[in-house]
């Protein structure tokens, strides 16, 4: 091991120094770039004004959300993003800093808050002209007006290119006409749809017919649609709809459906940043291709991915840090000593919680990332169209598997926590009702990773492109070789007598890296190679063929979005400061990498990048580093900077410490004082 590894590993600490981590130090780091308006959010979260009660009525609960929601505006500085001339900041970053850490409270005020200003007033103000931000922004900002971002239909949730709700436009009156020509086309989910909306933002194909010509569909655009009579709260002519009812969680929300019977807006009504249509029914776009303006037009829209994915990481630091907590107090069962174990002790109960607690400090560092790409973009510092581009993809990777980590992390803290993870009052319950359908909208989990894997695939074809043939004979002779036994048995023979050596290599941070890197490229590669034959297909044939590779398509994105983890972490690991925080830090990115590996064993045994022993050597490793990182578990869910007032369970109190702190006392008592009983094996 060369003395730079070493350094890598754990710089400016002794060997024989005990690490500790400076936890003030640590909360610091991970609240980032906006830690103050970090705070500021979490105490507004921390306030009894704002959790949710459970057991409340469905009806009781939106009532409560929306009052929340007023109070929010009133007193609590959440209009950051909006322009300065109508009383934002212009600060899109610290913006959405503030919005994820209303989880806390109650997801459903987060996510109402979400419906209100991160789409329907957003898409106002990114869909939008000044006319617009003039004339809608401010009802919408100060929820004068509540509103509905209409996009998703009851047929249509992903392919929103193929929504069937039209928009003709009626040169004779200089008005669009809203129509849902069939049931499928209803719009639904909506949040605000239900009681409280009186305007909708809604999504519909734009469709002119200029005198003597055809009628022509632009593709779908956005209209400004009052819904109901505010002072009555009843729907205006030609719009109708219906309460989605109990949910699965979130019933704080509101979600219903709306249709619309030939309603009319004046021609002013469409969002038209992207796209205009003239009095004579003459429509324009500073965007020439359909595509690339439709694109467009949803990537503004990209924040609502950017916020969940650091809601849901949030989400998992809360159930980590009541299942560890709980689980560093909890005893059960008998062990060499006269006392119960502690749960954390057990290996089997480290392995269910530390790995998950890896991967959202990675996901932590990588969220941190998506928001600084956001705010470039965004605040105009760096708009270009790559770094949109980029954006997106990162937002489409970091968005599933965060919020899909965020669903096991609450389920297996739940199971940590036995019958008392059940109980309602410990919010882990609550917490993965309310989370479960993080991961199917603002974009379906599957279909995102969809997304990352297209561009995965058209960068590789750049690049190779760009190569020339040299490199693509370079890389099928790399193939070559890594698909013969010569690697396996090389690292067999190093491995040999000497665990030593090859856990060494393990955890050295370039193998870990080549070992992720190395799985995304030759996924892509051999994807690449399975659909070329695409290009010379039938439509029907080469649809066909791309269908029959969907699963590799999306396990390539997957595995690019664990790599861009496990980049984040480790430059977090480089950027902290204290010698003893940023070498736990370390054993906790080892077991996030290590944990990768060992999810995907199989493939790097066949695929010949892992010999059969070191592959032993990973799970053995890892045992390692869970003895290493168990005196710090506590320490490293307390960095996370959540208080009582935030996690509300009993279990996370110190209140377990307390019954059990009594029980050994009573138990040392009745020993010292030979009054207790004797087993019955013990006598015979």
């Amino acid at each position: 091991m060369t003395a730079t590894t070493a350094d890598r590993r754990s710089p400016a600490l002794s060997v024989h120094e005990d690490p500790r981590v400076d936890v003030a130090a640590l909360t610091d780091q991970l609240l980032g770039t906006y830690a103050p308006l970090r705070r500021e959010a979490r105490a507004v979260a921390g306030s009894p004004d704002f959790h949710k009660i459970e057991g409340l009525s469905m009806a009781e609960h939106r009532e409560r959300v929306l009052h929340q929601l007023k109070d929010l505006v009133a007193h609590h500085d959440v209009l950051r993003a909006f322009p300065t001339r109508l009383g934002g900041a212009d600060d899109h970053g610290g913006s959405l800093s503030r919005f994820e850490e209303l989880v806390a409270g109650d997801p459903s005020l987060q996510i109402k808050a979400g419906v209100q200003w991160g789409l329907f007033a957003s898409a106002i103000l990114h869909l939008g002209t000044e006319h617009h931000h003039d004339t809608f922004l401010p009802d919408a900002m100060s929820v004068d007006v509540p509103g509905a971002f209409a996009m998703t239909e009851t047929g249509h949730g992903s392919d929103v290119a193929s929504i069937g709700t039209t928009a003709q436009y009626d040169p004779a009156t200089q008005e669009f006409v809203i129509h849902t020509p069939f049931r499928a086309a209803w719009k639904d989910y909506l949040g605000n749809a239900a009681l409280h909306g009186t305007a909708a933002v809604v999504f519909a194909q734009l469709i002119t017919a200029p005198e003597g010509g055809p009628r022509v569909n632009h593709g779908v655009h956005a209209f400004y649609v009052p819904l109901r009579d505010p002072a009555t709260g009843e729907f205006l002519p030609g719009i109708g709809g219906e309460d989605d009812g109990l949910k699965g969680g979130l019933n704080g929300i509101d979600n219903g459906r709306l249709h619309f019977d030939h309603v009319r807006v004046p021609r002013t009504n469409l969002l038209n940043r992207y796209g205009d249509v003239a009095p004579d029914g003459t429509y324009s776009s500073p965007i020439a291709s359909p595509g690339r303006r439709f694109f467009t037009m949803l990537g503004t829209l990209v924040q609502g991915r950017v916020s969940l994915d650091g809601a849901a990481v949030n989400a998992s630091k809360i159930a980590l840090a009541i299942a560890v907590r709980y689980a560093a107090e909890r005893r059960q069962f008998a062990g060499a000593g006269e006392d119960e174990v502690v749960l954390l002790d057990y290996q089997r109960h480290q392995r269910r919680l530390l790995p998950l607690l890896a991967q959202t400090y990675a996901s932590t560092f990588a969220h941190e990332e998506l928001l600084a790409a956001f705010d470039e973009v965004f605040s105009g510092r760096g708009d270009t169209p790559e770094n949109r581009e980029d954006l997106e993809t990162l937002a489409a990777a970091l968005k599933p598997t965060s919020t899909w980590h965020a669903m096991t992390t609450i389920q297996e803290c739940r199971e940590a926590c036995g019958g008392a993870g059940f109980l309602a009052e410990n919010r882990l319950v609550g917490l993965h009702q309310d989370l479960d359908v993080y991961v199917t909208f603002e974009g379906d989990n599957t279909v995102l990773y969809q997304l990352v894997g297209k561009r995965l695939l058209g960068d590789y074809a750049k690049a190779l492109k760009a190569g020339g043939a040299g490199d693509v004979a370079r890389f099928v002779a790399d193939r070559a070789v890594h698909r013969t036994p010569l690697v396996r048995a090389v690292q067999t023979i190093a491995d040999v007598g000497d665990a030593r050596r090859s856990a060494g290599q393990l955890r050295d941070e370039e193998t870990q890296r080549e070992l992720l890197t190395d799985r995304v490229e030759v996924m892509v590669a051999e994807l690449a190679a399975a659909l070329r034959p695409a290009t010379k297909l039938p439509p029907a044939e080469a649809a066909a063929l791309v269908n029959a590779h969907q699963h590799e398509l999306i396990e390539a994105a997957r595995a690019h979005a664990e790599r861009v983890l496990w980049e984040a972490f480790t430059r977090g690991v480089h950027a902290t400061a204290d010698p003893g925080t940023r070498q736990v830090l370390t054993w906790l990115r080892d077991l996030f990498g290590l944990a990768l590996v060992e999810r995907h064993l199989a493939w790097y045994l066949v695929n010949g990048r892992l010999s059969a022993g070191r592959a032993r050597t990973v799970s053995s490793y890892i045992d390692r580093l869970l003895v290493r990182l168990r005196p710090h578990a506590k320490d490293l869910v307390d960095a996370f900077g959540y208080g009582p007032e935030h996690l509300r369970a009993p279990i996370a109190s110190g209140a377990e410490a307390v019954r059990q702190e009594e029980a050994r006392a009573h138990y040392r008592t009745e020993r010292a004082a030979g009054r207790l009983p004797i087993p019955e094996k013990h006598v015979r």
